[in-house]
């Protein structure tokens, strides 16, 4: 470098050249462009006042109410009626029959009855004596004898038949199921042992024992009294005809 402050021959001033070729020459702005301060002021969001909030939230869909089912009823089969269905024997002519008629005519009748369950077993013998008496069995033939219960009945019936007196025996009684298996034998065992009694005097014995779940079924079956009454009454007059005809 010259005492003058220039440089030597041959030497460019590199240095001073590559800063200016480094920085470029200087580019003015066009006006109106935003400011750095500007730039982030207007990047950011507004926070939306209170009222405008509200009225930008969205209200959730309104959630559609399933459809009620329609209910399906069902029908409920048909249940036969409890009891006895109705019908006659269609018998062929040109066959012969014996048939037993309820006739009380010159009848004496033996009527054993259980005094437990008492209520229900005299009107058990109530409802049998009208029978008898409609039948036309006259009173001083009827002959009523009591016993401690529904499993004294077969014997009772069993006296009475032998004695050979009677047409025909009436066993009344009641028996209510309980808690216990007492009922099962109890009712089974008055069923076949007035069976028996039938069977060993050839004496019709008619079962007249209600075997009942409830006290309100006994009262509703106390007419079975009258059934018995004329089933025996029946019997009586059938094995009369079976003598007769085996006689003849």
């Amino acid at each position: 470098m010259s005492a003058s402050g220039g440089f030597w021959p041959g030497e460019a001033p590199a240095a001073e050249e590559e800063k200016e070729q480094a920085s470029g020459p200087e580019v003015a702005e066009p006006r109106g462009w935003p400011e750095p301060h500007e730039q982030a002021a207007e990047s950011e969001p507004e926070e939306p006042q209170p009222e405008e909030a509200a009225a930008t939230v969205a209200e959730p869909a309104a959630t559609p109410e399933p459809e009620a089912e329609a209910e399906v009823v069902e029908e409920e089969p048909e249940v036969a009626p409890t009891g006895h269905l109705p019908g006659e024997l269609d018998i062929p002519d040109g066959v012969a029959v014996l048939e037993g008629s309820p006739s009380g005519a010159d009848r004496t009748v033996g009527v054993v009855v259980s005094r437990f369950n008492g209520e229900i077993s005299d009107r058990l013998l109530e409802s049998a004596l009208e029978a008898l008496a409609s039948a036309g069995v006259a009173d001083e033939r009827i002959t009523v004898m009591p016993v401690p219960g529904a499993f004294e009945l077969p014997i009772g019936a069993m006296a009475l038949a032998k004695t050979r007196r009677y047409s025909c025996v009436i066993a009344l009684g009641c028996v209510v199921r309980g808690e216990t298996a007492h009922f099962d034998y109890v009712a089974g065992e008055a069923a076949s042992g007035l069976q028996l009694a039938g069977l060993e005097t050839g004496v019709p014995v008619a079962f007249g024992v209600l075997t009942v779940d409830t006290a309100e079924q006994a009262e509703a079956r106390v007419d079975k009294g009258a059934d018995a009454a004329r089933a025996a009454l029946e019997m009586a007059d059938l094995f009369s005809q079976v003598r007769r005809q085996a006689k003849a």
